[in-house]
């Protein structure tokens, strides 16, 4: 999500903050994710931030509400608003699919989102909790990582899907890998992206916030995690451990 949003937005300052003592969200019940995704906007807040994107599905899908609830002050994106339009739009025959994690999927949030913006669509949903500990682990391009998506894909090329949204924030690194599996006939949508043109779409002028920097801040720090910020962000970044 940060890449996504440098990459539209580069001057605009960026406090990221990841929860990786606690992850994975995807197997914790919606009251604990609620908690901790206050506990984090409320440390943001704190560091002086308006606007909060909440990147993650699992809180996206449980919490995203209940936050704007619970701070009304604040604009708060998530991506699942936002990759619910984005494969609304793409379909041609209005039968999609959604891969996530087991809480985004048992959350039923992307068939309600898209039932809502077009109730003839047909939604095909896949919970994969192996993927997020593929790609933590650098798994990316390892055969048995194709092995196992060819698995949890195979009912959704069965119903013959012709998009997929991928509602996990992890999941866009697999991004080639998935596509070679489901096909060239189906389109594969990362939410992230469509939620980082939304921000930009609705920031306007306000791009440049000043001359703060990014910062990035996690509840647990690991000498693997800082190899996977660097991976995907394509550079090295000081990432601070701390509490909240």
């Amino acid at each position: 999500m940060v890449k996504e949003i440098k990459k539209l937005l580069p001057d605009t300052p960026i406090i990221y903050f990841g929860d990786t003592a606690r992850l994975p969200y995807g197997n914790k019940s919606p009251e604990t994710i609620q908690r901790y995704s206050s506990e984090i906007v409320k440390f943001l807040k704190i560091k002086g931030c308006k606007i909060i994107v909440i990147a993650c599905n699992s809180a996206s899908a449980l919490a995203a509400d209940y936050l704007r609830e619970k701070y009304p002050e604040l604009k708060i994106y998530d991506v699942v608003n936002s990759g619910a339009g984005a494969t609304a739009a793409a379909t041609k025959n209005k039968k999609v699919g959604v891969i996530g994690t087991t809480a985004t999927i048992n959350s039923n949030i992307y068939v309600k989102k898209i039932a809502e913006i077009d109730p003839e669509i047909q939604v095909f949903t896949k919970a994969c909790p192996l993927l997020v500990p593929l790609v933590e682990e650098n798994w990316i391009r390892r055969p048995e990582t194709k092995k196992i998506a060819r698995v949890y894909l195979r009912e959704l090329k069965l119903k013959k899907v012709d998009t997929l949204l991928l509602g996990c924030t992890h999941y866009p690194l697999l991004e080639k890998l998935i596509s070679d599996v489901m096909g060239k006939r189906t389109r594969v949508i990362a939410s992230g992206e469509k939620l980082a043109e939304a921000l930009r779409g609705n920031l306007g002028n306000k791009r440049n916030l000043g001359n703060r920097g990014d910062e990035y801040y996690v509840s647990d720090l690991t000498p693997h995690f800082e190899k996977l910020a660097s991976r995907v962000l394509g550079k090295s970044v000081k990432i601070e451990k701390i509490e909240i």
